[in-house]
């Protein structure tokens, strides 16, 4: 894994939501010193702090892994689940029949 790229996609998920470090460190109840040395590569954050660090910047994991995972499949099921997630049920409804009809159209 590259440390360095880990660290600048959480750099910039933080700065796109106006945080400081200090801020999102907070959040995830981490040293200031710690999370500037996950940023700059210095350091990987354990499991537990990676899953902090996507729930606090409200990314996924792939967002944050972007330049480390080889499929870009994934990231494409990442815009499906946040769509989904923030779609309201009348939404979700045309959503799922939509897919349905992609689906059904690529059969033929």
């Amino acid at each position: 894994m590259d440390k360095k790229l880990l660290g600048k996609r959480i750099n910039i998920a933080r700065k796109e939501r106006g945080w400081t470090s200090e801020r999102l460190s907070e959040a995830c109840n981490i040293n200031a010193t710690y999370l500037r040395q996950i940023e700059s590569g210095a350091k990987v954050p354990s499991l537990q702090v990676f899953v902090l660090l996507c729930e606090a910047l409200k990314v996924s994991p792939t967002y944050l892994l972007a330049e480390v995972l080889p499929s870009m499949e994934l990231q494409n099921m990442d815009v499906l689940l946040e769509l989904w997630q923030t779609a309201t049920p009348r939404q979700i409804t045309m959503i799922t029949s939509m897919i349905r009809s992609a689906l059904d159209a690529s059969k033929d």
